[in-house]
């Protein structure tokens, strides 16, 4: 009885050990099957399509952009030269003058007077003098003849000589009563724009007081004073090394211009540099023949070097920044892009002059640079890189 329920144990355990390893096997092959299956359908990453262009290679003009402000050529404080109660104001606030324009008046009435009472004392100073000449003229005739003494015609020569002198002192104040009565008449010594009036009809003015009846600034030409470095002075604009540095390109806009649409030339550079900014002041000289350049407007300077040279120039989109560094991502032959760190220059129209990290005819990507990496392999959308719009004056 025992050998038979041992023999029948053995047996289900067999066809368990057996019922599991069929499972186990049938487990198995549904993996490897349904694993496969799903390898198989698993989707193949694409290589990321990006904008890609060729660096461009021209010769370029180096330019410099600065701020600076507008000052007057000339500026005249115009002051009263005589005194008086002014009686004419003949300008508007703000207005252009010409030259020997009447801009005010004193009162003359005291100056015609002292013209004319000048005028009677030459006439009676002439008077005695024709007849203090007559008398030495007379003197001379008895002298010969022994008829006066010596010192009754000494006396009528010095009294000839004497009238003749007045008359010289006659004329000498009439002249200066004409001055003063001119000097009445204030008028425009240059052509310029002309600022408020200061004093107004009915004051008493002073001739020589400390302030102004209005001042006068020229025109016709302007400044545009701004500040280089000691850098750019030394290559550029040093009037010492300079052959032409008064031919220099250097152009200017105004705040609501577009571009720098006005030309110039450099006019004067000053005697030292700023040792605090490392800077130096440099003006240069602009045409005003539409009147709207006035002294103190904000200006936007750009000069130029003097002689053109080789560039590669690049998109700014084109250009990442790493911390400190700038980078582009350049394509090789196999469409995989390689990190490379740039040194900039100045900006030309809408490309950026890059002075150090890239060669004429390679390729960078100019957009889509947040997509990829260093070492990517990518899908090239070759595009051309943008023409600059640049030109002297733009």
């Amino acid at each position: 009885m025992a050998q038979h329920q041992s023999a029948r144990y053995t047996r289900r355990t067999r066809l368990s050990i057996a019922t599991a390893g069929i499972l186990a096997v049938t487990a198995g092959a549904w993996a490897i099957t349904h694993g496969n299956s799903h390898a198989a359908t698993a989707p193949v990453k694409q290589a990321v399509s990006v904008d890609v262009a060729t660096v461009v290679s021209r010769n370029i003009v180096d330019w410099q952009d600065y701020s600076g402000r507008l000052q007057a050529i000339n500026r005249i404080d115009i002051r009263p030269q005589v005194s008086g109660v002014l009686s004419g104001v003949h300008f508007r606030d703000g207005s252009l003058v010409k030259k020997g324009d009447l801009l005010f008046t004193i009162d003359q009435r005291p100056y015609i007077a002292a013209v004319d009472s000048a005028e009677a004392k030459l006439a009676s100073t002439m008077a005695q003098s024709a007849y203090a000449s007559a008398e030495f003229t007379r003197a001379k005739a008895l002298i010969a003849d022994n008829a006066i003494s010596r010192k009754e015609f000494e006396q009528k020569q010095n009294d000839a000589n004497a009238a003749s002198a007045a008359v010289l002192a006659a004329k000498a104040a009439l002249r200066i009563a004409k001055l003063n009565l001119a000097y009445t008449q204030i008028r425009a010594p240059i052509d310029g724009r002309v600022s408020r009036a200061e004093v107004t009809l009915g004051n008493l003015v002073t001739a020589n007081e400390s302030y102004p009846l209005t001042t006068l600034v020229s025109s016709s030409q302007i400044y545009a004073s701004f500040d280089v470095s000691e850098s750019v002075f030394l290559h550029y604009v040093d009037m010492g090394k300079a052959k032409s540095s008064s031919e220099l390109p250097v152009f200017m806009g105004l705040a609501d211009e577009t571009g720098y649409p006005r030309r110039g030339a450099l006019s004067s550079v000053d005697n030292h540099l700023n040792p605090s900014s490392g800077t130096i002041r440099v003006r240069a000289i602009f045409d005003n023949s539409d009147g709207r350049l006035i002294p103190g407007l904000y200006a936007r300077i750009r000069l130029g070097g003097d002689q053109p040279h080789p560039a590669v120039l690049i998109e700014e989109s084109a250009v990442g920044t790493d911390q400190d560094k700038r980078f582009v991502y350049v394509v090789g032959n196999d469409n995989k892009v390689n990190y490379r760190q740039v040194h900039l220059g100045s900006v030309q129209g809408d490309l950026t002059i890059v002075t150090q990290g890239l060669k004429t005819g390679e390729r960078i990507v100019v957009n889509g640079l947040q997509r990829i990496h260093s070492g990517a392999v990518i899908t090239p959308h070759q595009v051309l890189m943008d023409p600059p719009s640049h030109s002297s004056s733009s």
